[in-house]
């Protein structure tokens, strides 16, 4: 791994969300600078110190370009919107974030295009629709979660959840969880939903307002936007992390709509925090149930189990050790072992 003219460029179309594939995204990229590759990052400007506030993730070794040639490169990592790309790179990794069905994947121009791709998936769930839909055998890389910033703190009688307040794709059922607390916050009276999430993308004034009438009267708090400094605290004080992502949803019918993997369930983990998560998509990957966290198929489900931990103080500390060290499982050290075995 020592020579040092080799290329790699990055492509991803949605670097304007910043969300969990640009996560996974800009991690390859630094794993690749750090391994002595020349990396082309392709998009119209420079966002390196948006990467770094959100995801503290340093691209300053990288190029942001706008023209490439595949030809030019030895690696080429293509964040797929579904479609592929013709590549002429010595080797090319099409990276599915997203369980994409029903796109004739398999049609005869992706066949042979695929013969010389190596497909990336984010979680066994991905990757069971992805190989039905194209043909494939892709290789599973877990995201990498920086399990090390994440440190648990003085623990407050609060829950917490992460995630886009949008529906653009996933419905992530912030509704469903208000709900919830609303049926059991008067037996426990000192206890606190807090939902946080970016508002950037896909979040209108409408179905924001909403959630916020929902929530009126009710000891949950809004916390918008936060940046990575925000996140540490939110999780290193949250004693419980709940998640409705994919919610009354048929994964088989329509996979794109539950929760591919769930990152911010391990940085919660990471943090000593129990989850409690709908068992849809990729949930069952990450939380063995009763022994790191809860599964629940029900919201009566979800309830009754956060009653019973919160009953449970000692129970909740044990369950909070156990997910901590759960999280190690996805650490963003494995991610880069795997990553440079793969290339």
């Amino acid at each position: 791994m020592g020579s040092t003219n080799r290329k790699a460029l990055i492509y991803d179309p949605y670097w304007d969300s910043l969300g969990g594939g640009e996560k996974y995204m800009a991690t390859i990229a630094k794993v690749l600078a750090d391994s002595n590759f020349a990396v082309d990052i392709y998009w119209s400007t420079n966002i390196s110190q948006s990467v770094i506030d959100r995801f503290g993730i340093d691209l300053t070794n990288c190029n942001f370009i706008t023209k490439y040639s595949t030809h030019d490169y030895d690696l080429v990592f293509w964040n797929s919107d579904g479609s592929l790309p013709t590549s002429l790179a010595k080797k090319t990794f099409i990276n599915m974030q997203f369980p994409h069905h029903g796109v004739s994947g398999h049609n005869p121009t992706n066949l042979i295009k695929s013969k010389f791709y190596t497909f990336l998936t984010n979680s066994n769930f991905t990757k069971s629709v992805i190989d039905r839909e194209y043909w494939v055998k892709s290789h599973v890389l877990y995201p990498p979660i920086r399990t090390k910033d994440f440190k648990i703190g003085p623990k407050f009688k609060q829950i917490l959840y992460v995630a886009r307040f949008s529906n653009l794709a996933q419905v992530k059922g912030h509704e469903i969880l208000i709900q919830s607390f609303e049926n059991i916050y008067k037996q426990i009276p000192e206890w606190k939903l807090i939902l946080a999430g970016n508002t950037n993308i896909g979040t209108t004034d409408e179905s924001f307002s909403r959630l916020k009438d929902l929530a009126e009267g009710l000891p949950i708090e809004f916390v918008i936007n936060p940046d990575l400094t925000d996140l540490k605290k939110l999780y290193s004080r949250a004693s419980i992390f709940w998640s409705a992502s994919g919610y009354g949803i048929d994964e088989r019918l329509y996979p794109e709509k539950v929760e591919h993997f769930g990152m911010t369930v391990v940085e919660a983990m990471s943090a000593g925090c129990v989850p409690m998560i709908v068992k849809l998509g990729g949930h069952p990957e990450i939380v063995t149930h009763s022994e790191d966290g809860y599964l629940w198929e029900e919201t009566n489900m979800l309830e009754k189990q956060a009653l019973e931990l919160i009953a449970d103080t000692q129970k909740m500390s044990y369950l909070s050790k156990l997910a901590q060290n759960k999280a190690y499982v996805f650490d963003e050290d494995k991610f880069k072992v795997k990553l440079l075995e793969l290339i």
